[in-house]
């Protein structure tokens, strides 16, 4: 068997008692075979009796034999099934349904598996579910193979036996029991109802147990007000594809804003249709997601979102509360006002302001409206938690109330402001249980430590609203010794019934008509939600209060970054390595501020030799709280007078050294409030960002974004806005569709596949993204490297800032300047934007140009082009002169400057065992010196024509697909097969809004991109 060839590089090789063959082996550069020094020493050649012959025989297999030894790759040794299970065929994916469920994340998700290993997390398209996974649902497959999860249970740090456990902590809870003392159970929002049930059981069963919901990103505004109405603690669920009109006050809905999860609705109303879209108004302080996205945004602070919200409350119901005027936006906001009543019930309002009475208000406005938008009645029941109850159990554990308490699923040392008190009132606590998946800072200070398992390896059950009912269902044998919490309670309250039968019999009342294993394929149950009736609320005493609100000093917005979110996946590289969709920077959270506010403050920003960017540090105090060392960017639309920061970073517990990054903003969310008053000084010192895109402007580079109005798409000839780029043939005009350099071969047989990108339904989630490294093994290379502008991401969002009114205003001033110096103070002026830049996203990744220019400069022919269209890349070929990086026109080729594959100097999830259990078996994974660039996922599309092929049918309808593609759930993006008339993209190609990147130079690409409309009217 070839396994058993031994390849070696020298003669020394072959000495297994050589010093120098460990040396060897572990050295990754071969070392040059020493010809010169033998040669170069006449005497020692003149004695040799080696003839000329042998000895070029020698030197030439010597060489040959150390070519042979850099190509060989690892000798991976099997253990071959001694019964194969069938439902397992090696090199076949197996996919299972299921629901993520991790208290902030929760999506219903299909996980895609290869010989037992979860891989890959795809979307559950199925009708009536609640999918929409984001870049951290994707990225989750990864924290399944952390290997600094807790691997069993510990108390008082040592490692333990479940029997253990449950005897400690059962001990405890009869003791409690029988001197009347307090048991807490502290949890974050599980929205399972047979969790529920058990919680039910054990509180019957130890009557001094209170069950305490927290949430480490609150929603407890939205849910008190929600509440308040109607009798329910949820929130309101709301289908943006129905909605005309649409306005956010400090909502950053395709972000993490309740959950998340409405991109698809919304991306449904912007795509221009027999000429109408949606028309989408952003009132808000950072520049969010939703922000970037909208047709018109308007900066604010807080005080003045407060009284935006009342005079659109005044003009949506008649109301005459008084307000303040909101300087030169005044106008601005109550001409969206007059819109949205104009709009009626195809009108719908949101606020993500985090104050009762706003939520209160936009409960009031929406039923006004009879928004069709505004569903309360399938309440989303993802968020559970009462800041209030939370303050009263730090106050009661100080005091010494609580005898035993059980967490499961938070980390208050962590993510509470008063984390300090909350730790030092543990001492007064008599027993303390944290079940957790790391000994992080909350688990590694509590008696026992109980290792919980992934939700990958977990049973349960999830009600993500009100007619959503999800199963999560084992993909993998637990790889640790770990319990679920529910199996705890159900050990602890003496049942003997193992939570999976609990589980099975409970969901019988739930399933809706289904069986049980209809319900597990599916991963979920629909149902109709009850209607819910709102009652009457004091809504003019709301609007009075918020009318009171005035400016502080700086307001200081806390936020999610759609990378980390709260921070459980905090040791996730991928999510590290994720550039922010806004700022793009990676690893790394800062406090944003707007250009006026940093000149005037003393912040500044700058770029390096090596085009990377640096920045100022900064002293934040937000009451008696004070956060020092955070790094700032200064970020265009930010709101005069507001400050930005990201949660989830500044861990150091239960991470590896590379992951410690970034400050703890859970510091200065007091009250668990996520709009504070802070003030903000310079500090001594200069931060290093990871930074992938510095540039502002299109810099001339016009025909990169396309972007028009309505009014112009609907009134002028496609040839005006999305106008044909001319070149010089024959010294006439001509179109640049119509010139070629070279011959084409006939493309209409068989298959050809392009990918359509939409720019109106793009939101820059990077959802794509990260399911671009699952499928295709894509190397995380650190800080570091991403400085350097080696990041190896195969695709990547650009985001372009306008400050003209369109991307085609910007060419023109642009192309309008003359002289040195007056280009320079153009291009000055716009890559420091206006205070409110209009925004625009575009995915970007290999073309797979038909005539593509990297593939005739390669001179070893490692890339080249197939008959379906897809550029390849044969690695084993590369000898990496990176001539095709050069010769590429959009940059999207990667180089792998290092080995980052079992390499301690990268140790990420690629240099441990545990860790390379993600790979994809399908792709190779690159050695150091060669290129990669996106495959369009060849592997993908041989897959479907091989199961076609084996059941005997033709590939169906759009059922091609790439990684990138099948992540979307916003639409934009989609794939297919181009000679199949009947597909998406070839409709799409023939869309008056399609057009290529840089068109005028003939490449001839595969990826298209449809014209960014905005809505003026």
């Amino acid at each position: 068997m070839a396994s058993n060839i031994k390849y070696w590089k020298s003669v020394e090789e072959l000495n297994e008692n050589s010093s120098i063959v460990e040396t060897l082996r572990n050295n990754e550069f071969v070392e040059p075979i020493p010809v010169e020094e033998f040669l170069g020493d006449k005497e020692s050649l003149s004695s040799s009796s080696t003839t000329r012959r042998d000895f070029l025989k020698y030197v030439g297999f010597s060489t040959a034999a150390a070519s042979l030894a850099a190509c060989e790759g690892p000798v991976v040794k099997s253990i071959p099934y001694v019964v194969q299970p069938e439902e397992i065929i090696p090199g076949v994916a197996d996919y299972y349904a299921t629901t993520m469920a991790d208290g902030f994340d929760f999506a219903n998700i299909l996980i895609k598996t290869r010989e037992g290993r979860p891989i890959k997390v795809e979307n559950n398209n199925l009708a009536g579910s609640r999918t929409g996974a984001n870049a951290r649902v994707h990225a989750s497959v990864l924290s399944l193979y952390d290997s600094l999860r807790l691997k069993s249970p510990k108390i008082a740090g040592k490692n333990a036996t479940w029997t253990d456990v449950n005897a400690n902590v059962k001990a405890s809870l009869e003791e409690a029991k029988a001197k009347g003392g307090n048991v807490v159970v502290l949890t974050n929002t599980m929205a399972s109802p047979s969790t529920d049930a058990l919680l039910a059981s054990f509180m019957a069963k130890y009557p001094t147990t209170k069950h305490v919901v927290y949430d480490a990103v609150s929603e407890s505004s939205t849910l008190d007000a929600f509440q308040a109405v109607y009798g329910v603690r949820a929130m309101a669920n709301y289908d943006f594809s129905k909605a005309d009109v649409l306005v956010s006050v400090g909502a950053d809905f395709l972000g993490d804003w309740q959950g998340g999860g409405f991109d698809a609705g919304y991306a449904q109303g912007r795509i221009p249709k027999n000429g109408l879209m949606s028309k989408h108004i952003q009132i808000e302080a950072n520049m969010s997601l939703a922000g970037a996205n909208a047709d018109v945004r308007i900066p604010l602070n807080i005080a003045a979102q407060k009284q935006a919200l009342v005079k659109i409350y005044n003009i949506i119901t008649g109301a005459a509360v008084g307000t303040s005027k909101i300087d030169k936006y005044e106008e601005a906001v109550v001409k969206a006002a007059k819109q949205l009543k104009a709009a009626g019930n195809k009108g719908v309002l949101v606020t993500g302001l985090d104050d009762v009475n706003a939520q209160l208000l936009a409960l009031a406005i929406n039923n006004a409206l009879q928004a069709q938008a505004f569903n309360p009645s399938d309440a989303i029941l993802t968020r559970k938690g009462d800041a209030k109850a939370v303050a009263q159990l730090v106050a009661d554990m100080k005091a010494g109330k609580i005898h035993t308490l059980i967490m499961n699923g938070v980390n208050p040392a962590y993510t509470l402001a008063n984390s300090s008190e909350f730790v030092a009132a543990l001492k007064s606590v008599k027993l303390s249980v944290a079940f957790s998946m790391k000994e992080d800072e909350t688990s590694s200070v509590t008696s026992i430590a109980a290792a919980a398992p992934h939700y990958l390896e977990s049973w349960g059950d999830v009600a993500m609203t009100r007619s959503n009912y999800s199963i999560v269902q084992p993909t993998i044998q637990t790889i640790f010794n770990t319990k679920q919490f529910q199996d705890a309670l159900l050990t602890w309250t003496d049942n003997s019934v193992s939570y999976y039968d609990f589980l099975k019999s409970f969901a019988t009342t739930s399933l809706a008509g289904k069986t049980w294993n209809q319900a597990v394929h599916d991963g979920f149950v629909a149902s109709i939600a009850s209607p819910l009736a709102a009652s009457a609320a004091n809504y003019g005493a709301a609007a009075s209060a918020l009318a009171q609100a005035k400016a502080s000093n700086f307001d200081l917005v806390l936020y999610t970054k759609v990378g980390m979110g709260d921070g459980q996946q905090a040791n996730n590289p991928w999510l590290q390595e994720f550039p922010d969709p806004i700022t793009r920077v990676s690893w790394d959270n800062y406090v944003t501020m707007s250009k006026a506010d940093a000149e005037a403050n003393g912040f500044k920003n700058w770029n390096v030799a090596n085009g990377g960017l640096n920045g100022s540090y900064a002293t934040i105090k937000v009451g008696n709280a004070t956060l020092e060392n955070v790094p700032v960017v200064i970020q265009p639309g930010q709101a005069k007078g507001t400050l930005g920061l990201a949660f989830g970073y500044g861990k150091k517990l239960g991470l590896k050294e590379e992951m410690q990054v970034g400050v703890n903003a859970y510091a200065l969310y007091t009250n668990l409030n996520a709009n504070q008053s802070a003030t903000i000084v310079v500090a001594e010192g200069e931060h290093e960002f990871a930074c992938v895109q510095l540039q502002k402007t299109l810099m001339g580079r016009g025909d990169i974004v396309k972007e028009t109005t309505l009014e112009v798409f609907n009134t002028k000839d496609a040839k005006e806005w999305n106008p044909i780029p001319m070149v010089s043939l024959d010294h006439k005009p001509t179109a640049a569709t119509e010139v070629d350099l070279w011959e084409s071969f006939d493309r209409s047989t068989g298959h050809h596949f392009n990918l359509s990108i939409d720019l109106n339904a793009c939101t820059g989630c990077g959802a794509c993204v990260i399911a671009c490294h699952a499928e295709n093994n894509v190397p995380v290379v650190g800080k570091s490297e991403v400085r350097r502008s080696r990041d190896m991401h195969w695709l990547r969002i650009d985001r372009y800032y306008s400050s003209e009114a369109t991307f085609s205003a910007d060419v023109e001033l642009k192309e309008g300047t003359s002289g040195l110096m007056n280009s320079i103070d153009t291009f000055t002026g716009m890559e420091d934007p206006s205070e409110n830049p209009q925004v625009a996203f575009q995915p970007v990744m290999c073309q797979h140009c038909n005539h593509a220019p990297c593939e005739t400069v390669c001179p070893v022919a490692a890339t080249s082009h197939g008959r379906e269209g897809q550029n390849h890349m044969a690695y084993n070929r590369c000898v990496g002169t990176r001539y095709c990086a050069n010769n590429c026109p959009y940059k999207v080729r990667r180089f792998n400057w290092f080995l980052y594959n079992k390499n301690s100097e990268f140790d990420y999830h690629m240099n441990d065992d545990l860790g390379r259990m993600v790979l994809n078996p399908d792709v190779n994974v690159r050695s150091r010196g060669v290129m990669e660039k996106c495959s369009m996922c060849i592997q993908m599309t041989q897959a479907v024509k091989l199961k076609a092929k084996r059941e005997g049918r033709l590939v169906g309808k759009d059922e091609f697909q790439t990684a990138c593609s099948a992540a979307c759930t916003s639409g934009a993006m989609k794939f297919g097969d181009v000679n199949d008339e009947t597909s998406d993209v070839a409709k799409l190609l023939e869309d008056e809004r399609m057009y290529h990147l840089l068109e005028h130079i003939g490449t001839k690409p595969n990826v298209m991109y449809h014209v960014k409309v905005r809505n003026d009217k």
